[in-house]
């Protein structure tokens, strides 16, 4: 029998904001390697199944839903079918009581002798009771939490300004289906993995059950810098705004790099709370105070002038103050083409939701309604910021900023919009700040230092020496690059590109190559414990890889193409941050106010 893929458990953590800490069995060992691909997948059509029965008129389906068919799937089959496949429970009644005692004795079957010295601190039983206790998201909390986007709205002018009306339309458009696209690729391995037993809790767990441990420190280290960035760009967006508003009253303008060392010092303070319980509403109302400032800023650029001090701030557009506003039905004539790739990865930001994507679904009552969350949030996010991004670009052309408030040219509406966005920004601040050091302590402290878990004491004091230094480089990141539009070009390329259109292909084209590659016979037993292979090396992958060919290879050439867009994307963020050195519009560390005259 070979040895089956390494994959792994998640042991005891927190599972993101406003869940209960879920205890773990001592007997699965956090990340244990030696918990096979089969295993997962054994206990994840047992979940599923389990989560049919308890809704048998439930449609799980995308296509029944979509054409309004009433099915009732067949959960006690399905469960049996699960017991089948590895060769038990033949012959088993087709009723609730035998197969909940049949999947109850195994659960509480002696483990395998990997765990036979390990001494249990609570069933497996009431481990599972636990799980399940605390996933109680609907797909509408899902579809609050993936709009609920700081950024994203409000640099979609911008990338219309560095791509031109076509260029941007098609893309946003192609960005958009594929990040729907890579959200169905991450709910269906997420569907095949996931189990009571084994809880999926992070894009990290993903892929380490698909392809090892490598794969998750990878992704777990550029989540954690991500997150990061992203708490960067709002302590620079945040300083940016106090700016504007303390600048228009008259008074002396306060240096810059102060500002922003403010909204990090308020970091620190407010990182100290380790779970954020009830965040639903707070996620709808800054859903709400963002749709409110784009109509507010719609309705105020098509009745009044521009800033003329963006002619400083978007020194790449070569254009001067006065100059009269310019729009481009294609890129703009004399840009470099490394300006209409920040244009698109300014664009991508909007489709950033992936990152999390495992954390709501980990977080679901019905991981099955999941797709529903995420089909309405992109088609949200794709209409409005579409509307909201053409229409502003309309009226400001090469004048509009990045956010796109800190362009409105009357200072009573410039005050107000950037007021409403502070409060929203401390939304975006909790979500990101608190996910953000929950990964970087839980995934590389722990694993690589040996830090002592946030359920201890040691961990509570270790969490409150590290959430100031985690804010203190984001401020040192965002004094050092107070270039918005590069920075979030930047982040883009490097960790939300991967997350949302390379990552999800390579992950369900890896799940369909080992579970198409069982032969009948082969397969997790519970009773013992083993996985059954008869066979392994290429030609076991080759086997289920060709089984859904021409879905798998197209996967494979969206995973080169969307490598070669990284690399672009990179590029063109790294000439744009020189570009902006070298004018002298933003330099690193500056008291001066970057938006003078705003």
């Amino acid at each position: 029998m070979d040895k089956a893929l390494e994959g792994g458990a998640p042991g005891n953590k927190e599972l993101g904001p406003g869940e209960p800490q879920v205890p773990v069995s001592t007997g699965h060992k956090h990340h244990d390697t030696s918990v096979t691909f089969e295993e997962y997948h054994y206990w994840a059509k047992i979940a599923r199944a389990d989560e049919r029965y308890e809704n048998p008129n439930h449609d799980y389906t995308v296509r029944g839903k979509v054409l309004k068919k009433s099915r009732h799937p067949p959960a006690i089959a399905e469960l049996e079918e699960a017991n089948a496949s590895v060769g038990i429970g033949d012959g088993a009644a087709v009723n609730r009581s035998d197969s909940d005692e049949k999947v109850d004795k195994e659960i509480g079957a002696k483990e395998p002798q990997r765990n036979a010295s390990r001494a249990f601190t609570i069933t497996d039983e009431e481990y599972v009771t636990a799980s399940r206790a605390v996933r109680t998201a609907t797909w509408g909390a899902v579809f609050y939490l993936i709009t609920t986007d700081i950024l994203g709205p409000f640099a979609t002018p911008f990338a219309f300004a560095a791509m031109g009306y076509g260029p941007g339309v098609i893309l946003y458009t192609i960005f958009g289906f594929f990040a729907g696209y890579g959200g169905f690729c991450m709910w269906k391995t997420f569907l095949g993995l996931d189990s009571d037993r084994y809880p999926l809790n992070s894009y990290g767990d993903m892929a380490f059950r698909v392809f090892g441990n490598w794969a998750r420190h990878s992704v777990n280290f550029l989540q954690s810098v991500q997150l990061l960035l992203n708490v960067a760009i709002i302590v620079v967006v945040n300083g940016q705004s106090l700016e504007e508003i303390i600048t228009g009253t008259g008074k002396t303008s306060v240096c810059y790099v102060i500002l922003i060392f403010v909204w990090a010092i308020a970091g620190m303070f407010l990182g100290q709370i380790r779970t954020l319980k009830n965040l639903g509403w707070l996620a709808n109302m800054a859903i709400w105070l963002n749709v409110f400032t784009m109509f507010a800023i719609m309705g105020v650029v098509a009745n009044s002038g521009v800033v003329e001090a963006a002619a400083d701030v978007n020194a790449i557009f070569n254009f001067s103050a006065g100059d009269p506003i310019t729009t481009s039905a294609g890129e703009r004539d004399g840009l470099p083409f490394t300006v209409a790739v920040q244009g698109l990865m300014n664009a991508v930001f909007a489709y950033g939701g992936a990152t999390v994507f495992t954390e709501f679904m980990a977080e679901m009552k019905r991981p099955f309604d999941f797709w529903k969350g995420m089909i309405f949030a992109q088609i949200f996010i794709y209409f409005f910021y579409m509307l909201f991004g053409l229409f502003v670009y309309s009226y400001q052309g090469q004048y509009t900023l990045n956010p796109a408030y800190q362009g409105v040219a009357p200072y009573a509406w410039q005050t107000a919009c950037n007021s409403i966005q502070l409060i929203t920004a401390l939304i975006a601040a909790l979500l990101y700040g608190n996910i953000g050091i929950k990964v970087l302590y839980n995934h590389i402290l722990i694993d690589f230092f040996n830090f002592p878990h946030l359920s201890s004491k040691a961990g509570k004091l270790a969490w409150v020496a590290v959430v100031p230094v985690y804010w203190a480089l984001a401020f040192i990141i965002g004094a050092a690059i107070p270039q918005v539009s590069q920075l979030q070009a930047f982040v883009a390329a490097l960790a939300i590109f991967q997350f949302s259109y390379t990552f999800p292909p390579a992950l369900i084209t890896g799940f369909l190559t080992f579970r198409d590659a069982m032969l009948p016979g082969d397969g997790y037993d519970p009773a013992t414990g083993q996985t059954i292979r008869q066979d392994g090396g290429l030609s076991r992958h080759w086997r289920g890889f060709k089984k859904h060919l021409f879905f798998n290879s197209w996967n494979v050439v969206m995973v080169l193409c969307c490598t070669v867009t990284m690399i672009l994307g990179l590029y063109a963020a790294v000439e744009g941050m020189i570009t902006s050195y070298a004018s002298g519009s933003s330099p690193s560390f500056t008291c001066t106010n970057l938006l003078a005259g705003a």
